[in-house]
């Protein structure tokens, strides 16, 4: 098989699995569903999950080619003697040195950030004073289709005048066969998302519509969307217990700042700079 058409199925498997899946091998060494998410996350600094759902798979293919390139020249570098070379030698001496350094004081600040503690009775007070920042938005749970062309949107609507289970099953069934988005292979599903999460024109019909119901051919930059509504949740307080986690630890980085910048004084104050 061709390394294109490798890549290419290798993006479509990342779209419906979310394991540590080997999606290309190259010259033995196995490149996995992992490597390419932690890629992703370290492009996009940890927001890739925020990146809208019809770029991912553009993302992902350009990570996944990336990945092999660097492989493909890893190999050749290999093959003629890079790694033997005075030049590869000092270099990765400098490396060495300066991972050394930094695994070491990634080390000390977790033991450190270890031995501040956060109180229940402080997380309460901070609860208790700051209800506003625990609140959680309108959200639903939507399905979609996505074409080219609004003649295929409404040819697919034909199909749709259902209701009930038998249309969720028709929906998710066309979805599957005919959707062009990332979504297509999970029947559509895109989960969960808060007001504003997806464009304008989506967002503002799916948070129209009725639990159950189907929408008619909604236009975007992407294409044309049939959007099927699958559950609402209202806007609500979260409690402590929900949000208690968060509160301690931010709480615990609060007192962690304040913690090293004392102990930074008495380090300096024992250190010799000149």
């Amino acid at each position: 098989m061709k390394t294109s058409k490798k890549i290419l199925s290798a993006i479509l498997l990342t779209t419906s699995m979310l394991s540590a899946q080997t999606l290309v091998t190259v010259n033995g060494t196995q490149i996995t569903q992992s490597d390419v998410d932690s890629a992703l996350m370290n492009a996009t600094q940890g927001r890739f999950n925020q990146v809208p759902q019809e770029k991912q798979i553009e993302f992902r293919r350009q990570v996944l080619e990336q990945l092999v390139a660097k492989e493909l020249i890893y190999s050749d570098a290999k093959n003629i003697g890079v790694l033997k070379s005075k030049e590869f030698s000092e270099e990765y001496k400098k490396v060495q040195e300066k991972v050394k350094k930094e695994i070491a004081v990634q080390i000390w600040q977790k033991k450190q950030l270890d031995k501040v503690k956060v109180s229940e009775k402080e997380s309460k007070k901070y609860y208790n004073d700051n209800k506003g920042e625990f609140k959680e938005q309108d959200s639903v749970h939507a399905r979609h289709i996505l074409v080219k062309t609004q003649e295929e949107a409404n040819a697919l609507l034909k199909d749709l005048k259902l209701k009930g289970k038998a249309l969720k099953e028709k929906f998710i069934a066309l979805a599957k066969e005919k959707s062009v988005g990332p979504s297509g292979p999970k029947g559509g599903d895109l989960g969960y998302f808060a007001k504003g999460q997806m464009v304008p024109a989506f967002n503002d019909k799916v948070f129209s519509m009725e639990v159950g119901t189907v929408s008619d051919a909604v236009k975007t930059q992407f294409g044309y969307h049939i959007i099927y509504l699958e559950d609402k949740k209202a806007a609500k307080n979260l409690s402590f217990k929900e949000v208690k986690s968060f509160i301690d630890q931010r709480l615990q980085l609060e007192k962690f700042k304040v913690a090293m910048a004392e102990t930074m004084k008495k380090l300096q104050a024992k250190a010799i700079i000149k």
